[in-house]
């Protein structure tokens, strides 16, 4: 395989987990504007633009720190990369330059996530922001759908391996802006608007039910920083996501006889990853530890990338 295909499809999966999760990140927060005790307010709508590292670029519009103008930035607007139309247009793009490599179900599914922003004319209110993101998340559950149905080769790992390290990013800056900025100030710990804002993030990673499985308590920020971080079994933790990149690496290496850095890295993080203890990260300093994570998740991606010569 030509290393500028691998890039490609490298990037492929990573644009479309980066559209899944802000769709899922904004639709959370929407959701906890309008239904909870409290309206979210700038607060959580400008925790979502820290989330997505999107603060100054959004603050560079001028325009003013409300649930339209953040969505409508966050979904819609074309002059940054983070967006959810960019995110699929650089998908497409990618998914062009590979075509061959795909197939005509996971072809269709990027295709048609592209057209929804092609033919939207704007987010009015609150329903229709909803209505996109439930189009968005659909074409991208039809894309991973179609992703499990094509042949287990080099293609589809490299997708998987962009998504893996993408999904890793995204869980661990979500999780360090909650942890430090959704709360305000004169909020309690285990008051009602922080109920509501760990429900979100569950929301956020799909994983309510999970939370709800895995453990017998109510709702608590200590055993929700546990699921995300600890739990293999949820798809979007930490540990997830460490694991599927050392999986995927490896069934890399073996096709393509590339082996080196980047695998001695992901080892490396997983073996760190079976010691480590909900409890005691949150004991020594959580936002360092994530922090740290988030660093060596972004030295672990350009191994990557001079391991399979992408540049």
């Amino acid at each position: 395989m030509l290393s500028r295909t691998a890039a490609s499809l490298y990037w492929l999966g990573r644009y479309i987990e980066r559209a899944d999760f802000i769709a899922r990140l904004v639709e959370a927060t929407v959701r906890l504007d309008a239904l909870s005790a409290r309206p979210a307010g700038e607060d959580a709508w400008g925790s979502a633009l820290t989330v997505t590292y999107n603060e100054e670029a959004f603050a560079e519009t001028g325009e003013n720190l409300t649930a339209q103008n953040v969505a409508r930035f966050l979904l819609l607007d074309k002059t940054h990369p983070g967006s959810i139309q960019q995110c699929m247009t650089m998908a497409r793009n990618n998914a062009r330059a590979v075509r061959t490599a795909l197939t005509r179900d996971s072809w269709t599914a990027i295709n048609r996530a592209w057209l929804l922003f092609q033919n939207c004319a704007g987010l009015d209110n609150s329903a229709a922001t909803l209505s996109l993101i439930e189009a968005v998340k659909a074409e991208a559950q039809g894309f991973e759908g179609a992703l499990h149905r094509m042949m287990k080769n080099e293609a589809t790992a490299f997708i998987r391996l962009g998504g893996a390290i993408e999904r890793a990013d995204n869980s661990a800056r979500l999780l360090d802006v909650k942890y430090h900025l959704l709360l305000p100030k004169d909020e309690k710990v285990g008051g009602v608007v922080d109920r509501d804002q760990w429900t979100t993030i569950l929301q956020t990673v799909s994983a309510v039910t999970a939370y709800r499985w895995l453990y017998s308590e109510g709702l608590k920020p200590d055993l929700v920083i546990d699921l995300l971080m600890t739990r293999p079994e949820l798809p979007r933790s930490l540990a997830a996501c460490v694991e599927d990149t050392v999986e995927l690496l490896a069934i890399l290496g073996k096709r393509t006889g590339l082996q080196g850095e980047a695998d001695r890295m992901a080892r490396a993080r997983l073996a760190r990853m079976h010691k480590t203890r909900s409890k005691e990260v949150i004991t020594s300093g959580l936002h360092e530890y994530l922090q740290a994570f988030i660093r060596e998740n972004a030295m672990l991606d350009a191994a990557i990338a001079r391991q399979f010569r992408f540049v």
